[in-house]
């Protein structure tokens, strides 16, 4: 492990031309790689686009329909506070977590931990190099996790890659000891089955639990064997983190096969993928209940017995959702937000060919109690504003914003920018602010735009996978009331009782 210290540091028209069929096939579908599982938040290597889609760029450009590179454009309700720029770490920026007067920001290098005590001006305290994709992190107390979803030579933070078709080869969860926030300290490595793409926590009192998803087995990868049909469960003492280990693989996509009995996608459901595995999961640990965003299938779970979650409800969408990436509950837990994540985060799929219904939210509602709950789909959500056809945009991470009898979310649109919005009449989902800059190229398709934005005691973080740590402030009578809520600690994916 290395460690860096203290370093000093217009609203759109719609109307932006379609991409052209030929690249958009393309990155449709794109085939995962070896180490990297993709779709599902994959590093977007640059493409190129066609002579015909860079003229259609340029003269939205020249016709004011999209901002200019790098142009920043918002509504009039958000303002943009800081932006932090990327320092030692080179990778891409991935997700975010919050303690205290500390924000936690993943990166494909490692982490950098921000004293955002002073929102206009976050300090970096520091930034600790651990390759491995994609670095999902969240924290706990003294314990930070980080996932690592790349086929490593071992689980040191000095390994390199590694093909995952060798037995020697690691991927997994990686705890550090946080209590001194400038000289975090590695204490404990965990290899999980087909690695660690995201990871969620249900604390406790003495231990933590971390539920890790993964997918994308192969039979010619010896720790990562079909079927994959559900996720490793690591049980950590906060005593004793070095003591941390795999205590379960709960199936959650019983069926016979090699694949287990979860969405079997393609050619039965052309366009979705099929399920081997969970890409991420939220929990409400205080009610015992959990979603999870399955490639093809979206679940409710309960987890009353941590070590041993059971399955209440499932559905499908095989006709607008092609990768189920994340969730999000409402406060009263009587919905859920799926996101789709068509096209990897790789395409540019936030245009008129594409359309409002496809890489988009579906809001469901949970009806019925106990374990007869069913989730029952009301309608989809999706950014107002077409991009350019040289961004990768689609739904990503988000979070609640807490005011009590009203449903409303920040999330991040890779780069589609941030948007604001507000789903507590599940049928009818309506936009009411957004942050958005021009595109980062207008000759390829490269990785930009927000991963991660979310919600902590009274500002949005957003961590943009170019250009670094973001910072905005949102002044609206509908969110206003959300400024008197604090926490000490958030995971989005622990989603905490914000009025308890």
């Amino acid at each position: 492990m290395i460690l860096f210290s203290n370093p000093r540091t217009r609203r759109r028209r719609l109307g932006v031309g379609a991409a052209t069929a030929g690249l958009l096939a393309a990155l449709l579908t794109a085939q995962p790689a070896a180490a990297i599982p993709d779709p599902g938040d994959g590093p977007v290597a640059e493409k190129e686009v066609s002579d015909s889609t860079r003229a259609e760029v340029r003269k939205a450009l020249k016709d004011g329909e999209i901002p200019g590179k790098d142009e920043i454009v918002h509504s009039d309700n958000i303002q943009h506070l800081a932006n932090i720029p990327k320092d030692a770490l080179p990778g891409i920026n991935s997700d975010l977590a919050f303690q205290g007067r500390y924000a936690f920001a993943g990166n494909y290098d490692g982490f950098r931990i921000f004293d955002i005590s002073k929102p206009t001006a976050p300090k970096t305290v520091a930034q600790v190099l651990c390759p491995g994709s994609q670095n999902d992190i969240s924290v706990s107390g003294d314990l930070l996790f980080l996932s690592t979803d790349s086929s490593r030579s071992d689980s040191s933070c000095n390994s390199t890659t590694q093909p995952a078709t060798e037995k020697s080869s690691w991927e997994g969860m990686k705890v550090f000891d946080i209590s001194d926030k400038r000289n975090p300290r590695y204490v404990a490595a965990v290899e999980t089955a087909c690695g660690s793409h995201t990871h969620t926590l249900v604390p406790e009192r003495k231990n933590v639990y971390v539920y890790v998803s993964s997918y994308s087995p192969n039979a010619t990868y010896p720790d990562c064997q079909p079927p994959h049909d559900g996720i490793s469960v690591i049980k950590v003492p906060r005593k004793a983190p070095e003591k941390a280990a795999v205590v379960g693989f709960p199936v959650l996509f019983p069926g016979e096969g090699p694949d287990g009995g979860g969405n079997p996608g393609s050619p039965t459901n052309p366009g979705v993928s099929k399920t081997t595995g969970c890409h991420d999961i939220t929990v409400l640990a205080d009610k015992g209940l959990a979603a999870g965003a399955c490639m093809g299938d979206g679940i409710l779970f309960s987890i009353k017995d941590p070590e041993h979650p059971k399955v209440i409800d499932r559905v499908q969408d095989n006709v607008n959702f092609a990768f189920w990436h994340s969730a999000t509950f409402n406060q009263k837990a009587n919905k859920v937000v799926f996101t789709d994540e068509l096209g990897g985060g790789g395409a540019a799929t936030c245009n008129a060919e594409i359309g409002p219904d496809r890489g988009a939210d579906g809001i469901y509602d949970i009806v019925g109690k106990g374990d007869k709950r069913k989730l029952v789909f009301r309608s989809y959500f999706k950014i107002p504003r077409h991009q350019a056809d040289t961004e990768n945009c689609v739904a990503h991470n988000g979070s609640l914003i807490p005011v009590k009898g009203k449903d409303l979310m920040v999330q991040a649109w890779y780069q589609g920018g941030v948007s604001v919005w507000d789903f507590t009449d599940s049928a009818h989902p309506k936009e009411i602010a957004y942050f958005d800059r021009g595109p980062l190229t207008t000759d390829t398709i490269s990785s930009g735009g927000a991963w991660s934005a979310y919600y902590y005691n009274g500002y949005i973080y957003a961590n943009e996978m170019a250009r670094g740590f973001d910072v905005l402030k949102i002044d609206d009578r509908r969110t206003n009331p959300a400024r008197w809520v604090h926490l000490r600690e958030l995971n989005v994916q622990t989603q905490p009782d914000y009025f308890d």
